[in-house]
């Protein structure tokens, strides 16, 4: 029997199977010649034999955790069906949780509850319990969904307020934009526009949104939550979490840069930021602001003027259209319509 397909997980069989991987097998969740090429392709590059499998598409992430959840008597948890408290996942190290592919999803007095797609990788869980000084409570979830879970909770905890710094040397308190001269109202005061932490939460949220070609920057207030999200290839994708309490002082911030009134929150408005980034760079910034029944939601469009210098031979014409398109756009009158969503062309 080869070594790198015995394991000590606790049952056996003639091929040297146990535990999970024989229970996949008996289940016909995977083929046994599968499952051992799994097991040694995990040991070679020191992954689970579960992402493997996913990996690899040899088995389906969804019939894998039912087949653990069944042999361990661990439940079966959808990932889908919880929205992650960044608190929770501040309590264990980053580079624990990429490391051993776990999502703590939250908290019960002195137990922590851990997604785990692979319910024998107890090295992870022991880890993890002496870190946190907290009982353990392994919940299965599908290995695909459990990475997604795990890349957006990490980005996610990045982003929030209290881990700003100064990006790559700019000190986001001075980044030069242009703004209003607006007095504040009765309850969002000059202080608060001009609150630092508020300041460079602003600015960087402008300047990830930059580096990450995105084309808008949606900050939306709800009940209990707020979030801010960047429009990347059409995609809203989710930035930040801001503590909700900061809705009023977000809008007003925003609202000051642009030249907006702070003191009118019953009507939309639209306004304009320039951020100056260096000598030679800046970009333009839309805004838009609408009343909704939890705050005002704004919307900012990036205007960039250096993503519009594209020559017409990298707009991918053949040569005839090429000739047509010149021999159009030099006549002396008519016009050229470009038309179809904002952004895309």
């Amino acid at each position: 029997m080869n070594d790198n397909v015995s394991l000590a997980l606790g049952g056996g069989s003639r091929s040297g199977l146990g535990g999970l991987p024989q229970r996949l097998v008996q289940d016909g969740v995977v083929e046994e010649a599968a499952m051992l090429e799994a097991l040694n392709a995990s040991r070679e590059r020191k992954t689970s034999v579960v992402t493997q499998l996913v990996t690899s598409g040899a088995a389906n992430a969804r019939d894998i955790a039912v087949a653990a959840s069944n042999e361990f008597g661990v439940p079966l948890f959808d990932l889908d069906s919880v929205t992650v408290d960044l608190d929770v996942i501040k309590l264990v190290n980053d580079k624990l949780l990429a490391k051993h592919r776990v999502l703590p999803i939250f908290r019960r007095g002195k137990r922590l509850f851990l997604a785990v797609a692979d319910p024998t990788n107890l090295h992870a869980i022991d880890e993890i319990k002496f870190q946190t000084s907290l009982g353990i409570e392994a919940v299965v979830v599908e290995d695909d969904k459990l990475q997604k879970a795990i890349d957006k909770a990490i980005e996610q905890a990045d982003a929030q307020m209290p881990a700003l710094g100064d990006d790559e040397g700019m000190d986001l308190e001075a980044l030069e934009t242009t703004g209003g001269d607006e007095g504040p109202d009765d309850k969002v005061t000059r202080d608060d526009v001009e609150d630092a932490p508020i300041v460079r939460f602003v600015n960087k949220v402008m300047l990830d949104a930059i580096r990450r070609n995105a084309s808008d920057i949606h900050f939306e207030p709800y009940e209990k939550i707020y979030r801010v999200r960047l429009r990347i290839d059409g995609v809203l994708k989710e930035l930040a979490q801001p503590p909700v309490q900061l809705a009023q002082k977000l809008s007003a911030r925003l609202k000051v840069m642009s030249r907006l009134d702070i003191a009118e929150r019953r009507v939309p408005q639209d306004g304009r930021i320039k951020m100056k980034l260096s000598k030679s760079r800046s970009i333009d910034f839309r805004v838009s602001t609408c009343p909704t029944l939890f705050g005002e939601k704004i919307v900012m469009r990036i205007l960039d003027p250096a993503a519009a210098t594209l020559g017409i031979d990298a707009l991918g014409y053949e040569p005839f259209q090429k000739d047509l398109y010149m021999q159009t756009l030099a006549k002396t009158q008519g016009m050229i319509l470009v038309t179809g969503p904002t952004g895309i062309c």
